[in-house]
């Protein structure tokens, strides 16, 4: 599954979840405000841990693409070395 669909989904359930609470409220107004406010603040770190993560992972695949791009370009640089070189000694 992609992060960004699991990413989408936290969010739609957090969506979900605040409207249920609004409509079905028991308490005063401003309990729920605050309520909702800590709630917000709390999806809200938890939807910015989840996209530094995302982001962090997506970093450190491309670091190791690039780094295995980097082992197969040396290996050809030296591959193509050992071709001159060898060329070289039956010329």
């Amino acid at each position: 599954m992609k992060s960004s669909n699991v990413l989408l989904g936290v969010l739609a359930g957090f969506a979900a979840g605040a409207v249920l609470g609004i409509l079905f409220a028991p308490d005063k107004g401003s309990k729920t405000r605050k309520d909702l406010k800590d709630k917000g603040r709390k999806y809200s770190d938890a939807v910015r841990t989840k996209s530094h993560e995302f982001a962090d992972s997506v970093s450190q695949k491309f670091q190791d693409i690039k780094n295995e791009g980097t082992k197969v370009a040396d290996n050809w640089k030296q591959k193509a070395k050992d071709v001159e070189a060898d060329f070289k000694s039956k010329a």
